[in-house]
């Protein structure tokens, strides 16, 4: 029984806590959807978050599919804006923004014995 009332307080409180950071809309734009399954949007809140999005359907490669291509704003708690573009595909989710890390790049060692690998396997498919 403790337990429960322990957790029913904190869930209260982390409600409150979320409920009393809500920022107000200042920017709220639909288009859409049309005939042709296109529409486009954009948010912004006065605390400077910001996302747009538009989206097609396409007929590339006989079924149709949607093209979605947007971006996103916001300032981490730590100070730093994050600025994230992105398209989405039949092919997945790509997104693009500094913020992201990145691989470092392939030794050139590593590089030679993966070309390698990749001759001896062609040649043994032959």
């Amino acid at each position: 029984m403790k337990y429960t009332v322990g957790v029913l307080l904190l869930l209260s409180v982390l409600r409150s806590s979320i409920c009393a950071d809500v920022e107000a809309i200042i920017r709220n734009d639909f288009d859409g959807p049309h005939d042709d399954g296109s529409y486009k949007w954009a948010l912004q809140t006065e605390g400077g978050i910001y996302h747009e999005q538009r989206g097609s359907v396409q007929a590339a490669g006989g079924e149709p599919s949607l093209l979605v291509e947007g971006q996103y704003q916001y300032t981490a708690p730590d100070g730093q804006v994050i600025n994230l573009l992105y398209t989405a595909d039949a092919g997945g989710f790509h997104p693009t923004g500094a913020h992201l890390p990145t691989p470092p790049p392939v030794p050139p060692q590593i590089q030679r014995a993966l070309d390698y690998i990749a001759r001896q396997s062609r040649l043994n498919d032959v």
